[in-house]
């Protein structure tokens, strides 16, 4: 995995500059389409009354993923951009560690601020749809205090889930930077105690 990531970047950052297509700055007040990579870190947790999960710590996790942008007013720099993600999601405490790892889908809305000749600051807003593709729970055994058990985080926890990201991002020429939150709206929990996802995200990646 560390030699695929490094191969994407190397390929994104050897391409030449196609900024005419961005949605940087500089490009604000045209049509255009825009393609992207993004490596970054989210800081994941669970919230909600299941008396396990109110007691986790968040969990650092990579992600992965390819954009796509479209301008969609030909009189203002408003973009629909949407991809494929794939985030290493969790928490964790002491002997208790889950990790819940995702396929993504969001659908934000961005609008363009000018910030020079070629920055542009764009903050964002929309749904993500999320399926969960891997994930492992690891826990104390019953009646041990060193002894610990995995079983399949989906044991506990349901696949889909649904939620929503605001953030904002700068881009500078075709680099771009991003953070922002992602908080879960469906209720992943197969018990009567409700449970969802939650994380602090920061993505790093080029547009051409």
């Amino acid at each position: 995995m560390k030699k695929f990531l490094v191969a994407i970047v190397a390929m994104a950052l050897s391409m030449p500059s196609f900024a005419q297509f961005s949605s940087g700055g500089f490009s604000l007040d045209e049509e255009n389409v825009y393609y992207g990579v993004r490596i970054g870190l989210t800081a994941a947790n669970l919230s909600g009354d299941n008396i396990v999960v109110k007691d986790l710590n968040s969990k650092v996790g990579m992600t992965l993923a390819g954009v796509i942008g479209l301008r969609l007013s030909h009189t203002a720099p408003v973009f629909l951009e949407s991809g494929l993600y794939y985030t290493e999601r969790g928490a964790k405490k002491d002997k208790f560690k889950m990790s819940y790892n995702n396929l993504e889908i969001p659908l934000l809305v961005k609008y363009g601020l000018k910030a020079g000749d070629d920055i542009a600051i764009l903050p964002f807003l929309g749904p993500v749809f999320s399926y969960a593709v891997s994930g492992k729970f690891k826990h104390p055994s019953l009646g041990a205090e060193t002894n610990t058990v995995e079983d399949s985080t989906f044991d506990h926890l349901k696949r889909a889930n649904m939620g929503f990201k605001l953030g904002c991002g700068a881009e500078y020429e075709n680099l771009y930077l991003e953070a922002g939150y992602q908080f879960g709206v469906t209720d992943i929990s197969k018990s009567d105690d409700a449970v969802h996802t939650n994380a602090f995200f920061v993505n790093f990646g080029v547009n051409f």
